[in-house]
Parts: C-alpha cells; structure tokens; sequence
C-alpha cells in the first residue's frame, strides 16, 4: 500500500519511497552539508540504545522469577568473570565454570530437548522476548511428546555454550536463545541457534540459526515455525547445520503468518 504521507519532494527523490519498506536510513534530507537535527537526533538516540543493549547486564534473578512459576530453571555462568572479559575472551563464553559443571552432577535423565537462555550481546532482546518467545515455544513442543530438560540461563555465555550443556544434561537436542548484536535499528535482536546431538568440539557448521527476532523483524510465530520444522527434520535426518536446509517459504504458513504480516510479534 503506498503511504500518502510521504515528503512533498518525494517524487523529485525517489528514495523517500522506499522509506515507507525499510527502516534502514536513506533519504534523510540534509541542511547544508550535514544531516537535519532530527535525523541527527534520531541517530543519536538509537546508538545510545545500542550501547545500552551491550552493557547494561541481564536481570537474571527477575528472569528466573518469570520462569520458575511454570517451568524448572537451572541458573549457571560461563568461564567469564565480567563483562570486559567477556567482550575480550570469547572463547571463556563458550565454557561452562566449574561450579556450573558440578550443578549437572545432580541431574539424571535423557531429555529430547534442552532450551537455554543466554544473554548474549543484548540484554534487552531476552528481557523484551524469552518469557512470551517461550510460553508459545513449549506448549508446542510438548503437544510433539518431547521430552523437555530444565532451562538453562546462562550468564556471559556464547552460542556454542550449548554444546556441553546439551551433553552434560543429556540432550538429544539443544535451543540456545541469544541476545544478537544489536545495529542502531534492533537493540533488542534475539537469535535462536538449534543443534542436534549437542557435544563438545561442534563447530558452527552443525548448528542452524533463526536470527533477527523482533519487533521489527521475524515473529515468534514465524520463528517458532521455522524452529519446529527443523527439529523435525532433524529428528527424521539425525543431523543439523549446513547440511539442514530451512525449504520453509510462506505457502507453508497459515495465513495470518505470511508476509508482510509477518514483521510483527503476535
């Protein structure tokens, strides 16, 4: 639908047309040989959301209180021991402590499914979507049969974290939901990166990621779609990652889900 407030000079510029499609900034105008004050404003004020997002460090105790009500929740930290080190030492991000270690000497059981939360490089994106991204994600899942591990929040984790909490909790699959990086459009981007037969020593090329979760971006519905027809195939394939191919396309979305509609979180 084309948008009937756009700039009076938006046929002399083309680009203002696009502007109604994209949140990108183009065709911000100028005054004199800078940009106007409000795109200058503007631009400001999504790169201090930003910086934010990176290093104003999850509320971990609220989170769990969100989730604990419904579901078991196990709390446990990465090798890092800061937020500097955890920017410097990505690799620390990637491992569990060894207190962390010792909590899963207490858990027994094979689990089809274990889902963990990670804060990742924004903690906006998991405070705004784990709770609602969850609560439509597990009653999913459990109308499948699967079994379900506790949840795992982890602090100062990287994605492959949950290699070794797959293996030590004993899943046969495992759901790592992320804060991203955020840009100066999504401060509040979740990534969700799924694996099957999690273990230590896997490399990024085994796992599949559902990125770019937000207001503005993917839906839960549409993300959880996609997520649940990869743990199918990989359940009936026995493996992920490149050799995984997300062949999802709107025909395969019930109606309410398909573009553009699909840009909003339900």
């Amino acid at each position: 639908m084309i948008d009937n407030n756009l700039p009076p000079d938006a046929e002399q510029n083309p680009l203002h047309i696009l502007r109604q499609f994209t949140p990108a900034r183009i065709a911000l105008g100028r005054a004199g040989s800078s940009l106007p004050v409000k795109a200058n404003l503007e631009f400001q004020l999504a790169h201090a959301l930003a910086k934010d997002a990176v290093s104003i460090p999850l509320n971990f105790d609220a989170l769990k209180l969100k989730l604990a009500d419904d579901y078991g929740v196990i709390q446990l930290q990465s090798q890092v021991q800061n937020h500097a080190e955890y920017l410097q030492r990505p690799d620390k991000g990637r491992l569990l402590n060894m207190q962390s270690q010792e909590q899963f000497t207490v858990q027994t059981g094979e689990f089809d499914i274990v889902l963990i939360v990670v804060d990742g490089l924004s903690s906006k994106a998991i405070e705004n979507h784990v709770p609602a991204f969850l609560n439509k994600l597990i009653p999913e899942l459990q109308k499948m049969n699967f079994s379900i591990a506790p949840i795992c929040l982890v602090q100062y984790g990287r994605v492959a974290i949950g290699d070794p909490i797959g293996e030590l909790i004993n899943a046969r699959m495992s759901i790592v939901l992320i804060g991203e990086r955020p840009g100066l459009s999504s401060p509040d981007s979740m990534g969700v990166y799924f694996t099957y037969q999690p273990k230590s020593g896997n490399t990024d090329a085994q796992r599949n990621c559902i990125s770019n979760i937000h207001k503005q971006g993917l839906s839960y519905a549409v993300a959880i779609n996609k997520l649940l027809f990869l743990i199918n195939e990989a359940s009936r394939l026995q493996f992920s990652g490149v050799n995984l191919k997300d062949t999802m396309s709107d025909a395969d979305l019930p109606e309410n889900q398909k573009s553009p509609s699909n840009f909003l979180l339900e």
